[in-house]
């Protein structure tokens, strides 16, 4: 039950990190996507903007090289220029009214290129000042019209991308965008290509949870659930052929073996009346021998009772000498850990163990090695937990334990079977180990004899008694591993 419930919380956990990855990377995938859209949106907004300031530049170099003409070039150029306000002059010999003009006029005659008066961009207008021989010339602009609607990249209403322009501490927006207080940020922050309008074009993107690839990321959450789904489904079909083969093995050599305990007593049994048999007719031919009617008739007879009798005493002989195993062999004995032994034998019997709802509970797991053959190990535990379990089906639900250990005592190791079952009367101890005895309706009364036959053969031995707590007790000894 424990294995299962961590093979469980195994599959369990595979999936959700196999899922969790998948979808944090197909996340990550959809965010870069995004900010490679958003920095392309970005960078083609600063280009226009670039562009738009530049001709500022360019409309106060004309009017700086239109002497005679400026006159009538001032109202035209706000027909061409929509975003230009206002164009303001300073004739020679007189003064700009604004403080601040004659500011930017200062600049602009040191460094030789226009230059920005103080502006108003929370207003969205700000002055461009240039000084060119004896006067100078400003344009008021307005920062709402820069880039026209139809040049735009992005739909101004409904895109998430934050917009704005920068200078000396004030912020103009361009387009508002959709901030949010959570997700994933990206920013934009580079200077419009006019040194004459140091303007810090900025751009922000909010993508909030709603705008990941959920669809994308479900189906991978799907797809990890139905791999790992045929994947547990196909290794518990090839664990359950693998548990249906061993038990099939098991039950065939367990076959075997009570063949062969079944021909062992049956000859034992045989043998005596046979002999009685032989020497009955032996006496009886001796005794018509001295009576004169039919005396050889009789004779042969009594002769052909003998002769079947012996040969039937031979077969049975043979039969049994056949099943026994040579003097002093061992058989294919090996260094074994006994706890290991019973878990596998838990695990082949686990479907057993959870249709009878038998709760498997270890007092004691040392690891200790013994010399012995592993097929009659096998045999000896596969017996002994499925006596267990057959007992507890008499027990209520909830009631059921198997208990377990695997202990040192002196040199042996001893394996300890108990059950919570009715345990085992008085009466039926003695005859326990007996073979064709049987509590069990319909049971052969082989498995225990089998079983005590095989520790024997190992060199230990299998005993039986009731638990203190109540329930049968199965107590197998065996010697431990001299290395």
């Amino acid at each position: 039950m424990q294995r299962a419930w961590w093979s469980r919380l195994g599959w369990m956990a595979a999936g959700l990190g196999l899922s969790l990855g998948g979808a944090w990377l197909i996340a990550q995938r959809g965010l870069d996507a995004q900010r490679a859209a958003f920095e392309t949106d970005a960078r083609i907004v600063h280009r226009l903007l670039s562009q738009q300031v530049v001709q500022h530049d360019a409309v106060l170099a004309t009017l700086a090289l239109l002497e005679p003409e400026r006159g009538d070039a001032l109202p035209r150029l706000s027909a061409i220029y929509p975003r230009l306000l206002q164009v303001r002059e300073r004739a020679p010999a007189s003064a700009w009214g604004d403080e601040a003009l004659a500011r930017a006029e200062a600049a602009s005659r040191a460094s030789g290129r226009a230059a920005m008066a103080e502006g108003d961009l929370a207003q969205g207008r700000y002055t461009l000042v240039r000084g060119s021989g004896d006067s100078a010339y400003a344009l008021v602009i307005a920062l709402a019209g820069l880039v026209p609607d139809a040049d735009w990249p992005m739909d101004r209403a409904r895109s998430p991308v934050q917009v704005a322009l920068q200078w000396n501490g004030q912020t103009h927006t361009v387009q508002p965008g959709r901030p949010l207080t959570h997700g994933w940020r990206f920013d934009f922050d580079k200077v419009v290509a006019a040194e004459s309008q140091p303007f810090h074009a900025v751009a922000t993107r909010w993508v909030g949870w709603g705008e990941l690839p959920w669809l994308p990321m479900g189906a991978w959450v799907l797809a990890v659930a139905a791999g790992l789904a045929a994947l547990r489904h196909a290794l518990r079909l090839r664990e359950a052929r693998q548990r249906a083969e061993a038990l099939l093995r098991l039950g065939q050599l367990g076959r075997l073996n009570a063949m062969g305990e079944f021909a062992a007593g049956l000859a034992h049994e045989l043998n005596q009346p046979l002999t009685a048999v032989l020497s009955s007719t032996q006496a009886a031919q001796r005794l018509l021998t001295d009576d004169p009617p039919a005396l050889d008739t009789a004779r042969e007879a009594m002769g052909r009772a003998a002769a079947q009798a012996r040969r039937a005493a031979e077969v049975l002989g043979r039969l049994r000498r056949g099943l026994e195993p040579p003097a002093g062999a061992a058989g294919g004995r090996a260094r074994l850990d006994l706890a290991a032994c019973v878990r596998e034998a838990l695990h082949l019997l686990e479907p057993e163990i959870q249709h009878r709802g038998v709760t498997v509970r270890w007092l004691a797991s040392e690891a200790l090695a013994v010399q012995a053959d592993p097929v009659a190990i096998d045999q000896i535990v596969h017996n002994l937990i499925t006596n267990a379990l057959q007992a507890l089906d008499r027990q209520p639900q909830g009631t059921r334990e198997l208990r377990l250990a695997v202990q040192r005592e002196g040199d042996q190791a001893v394996l300890t079977v108990a059950d919570t079952g009715p345990g085992l009367p008085p009466e039926v101890l003695p005859r326990l180990f007996e073979p064709f005895f049987s509590t069990r309706e319909g049971g052969l009364g082989l498995g225990l004899t089998l079983s005590e036959s095989l520790a024997n053969a190992q060199g230990g031995r299998l005993s039986a008694d009731n638990a203190p707590g109540g329930g049968a007790r199965f107590l197998l000894h065996l010697p431990l591993d001299p290395a």
